[in-house]
């Protein structure tokens, strides 16, 4: 049995998430209560089924959603393959999708205010938050969520993946970040008016950039840190490490950098690559 958990904060997208899984044949169920997970899965056992996902979210309760981890070691002892899947957003970004979409949220009542409402969530979710992949949909549209769900499902969980993801810092720092480098000190190829439009994966900005020596020493110190610390990380049972690189606008250094990282330690470990801003701001 593979099994996969959804939670995260409301509003975050875990309904897309669970219908990417849908899609994929999975046997899913939606808002399931924590203490109903080993009898559902025992069922689907019983009837065949290999396949199922669920979401989970704050409505368990607290003590529920405490006893979670439980469950999942008790399951993976009776030799279900399960991995989690947490999706999270900023507060600001959760207000406004339920501000424009006029949806309720499912902790509110007359005394809290929406942001309240946010932040009792986070708070009821906060023992499970670090479990397993996090992604931070603040910045990014559903079809890319699509796209980066169907990539968690299709990696080997056996081992490590390593993420590398560039951002923009003037659209904030990625929640699911595990390592952040900033490299807004390197020269900038926006002020470049042939090369403003362009991305780090275009071959100009690219000639640019490894002709830098600033850019080249940067990439040797990035790339000479993960290699030192991957090991612990490993050696941690940690499934995912998740590497953010940050430039002002998330366009050209970012962009470049996270590519060359990408393509040199692909040969040695179980690599993504992720670039938020070109979803929303390119």
């Amino acid at each position: 049995m593979k099994l996969f958990l959804i939670s995260g904060l409301s509003g975050s997208g875990k309904s897309v998430a669970l219908k990417v899984l849908e899609d994929s044949d999975y046997y899913c169920v939606d808002n399931l209560p924590v203490e109903l997970l080993p009898s559902l899965i025992a069922n689907l056992q019983q009837s065949g089924r290999t396949r199922c996902a669920v979401s989970i979210d704050a409505r368990s309760g607290t003590s529920s959603m405490r006893e979670l981890p439980h469950y999942m070691e008790q399951l993976k002892q009776r030799g279900v393959d399960i991995h989690m899947l947490f999706l999270d957003a900023q507060t600001d970004t959760l207000v406004k999708r339920f501000s424009e979409t006029r949806r309720r949220h499912p902790l509110s009542d007359d005394k809290l205010t929406l942001p309240e409402c946010v932040q009792k969530e986070r708070e009821l979710l906060n023992d499970i938050s670090d479990i397993g992949h996090h992604i931070d949909t603040s910045d990014i549209g559903a079809n890319t969520l699509r796209s980066w769900v169907k990539d968690f499902v299709q990696i080997d969980r056996s081992k490590l993946t390593l993420l590398f993801q560039s951002f923009g810092f003037k659209y904030g720092v990625p929640l699911d970040s595990d390592l952040v480098f900033d490299v807004r000190c390197l020269p900038n190829p926006h002020y470049n008016e042939h090369l403003r439009p362009l991305t780090g994966r275009d071959a100009p900005v690219i000639e640019f950039l490894e002709q830098t020596p600033s850019v080249q020493k940067m990439y040797g110190d990035i790339r000479n840190f993960v290699g030192e610390w991957l090991p612990c990380f490993i050696a941690d049972n940690r499934s995912y490490l998740t590497v953010t690189i940050g430039c002002t606008g998330g366009q050209h250094r970012s962009v470049y950098l996270a590519e060359k990282l990408a393509q040199h330690f692909k040969s040695e470990q179980q690599v993504l690559v992720r670039h938020r801003e070109f979803t929303q701001h390119t």
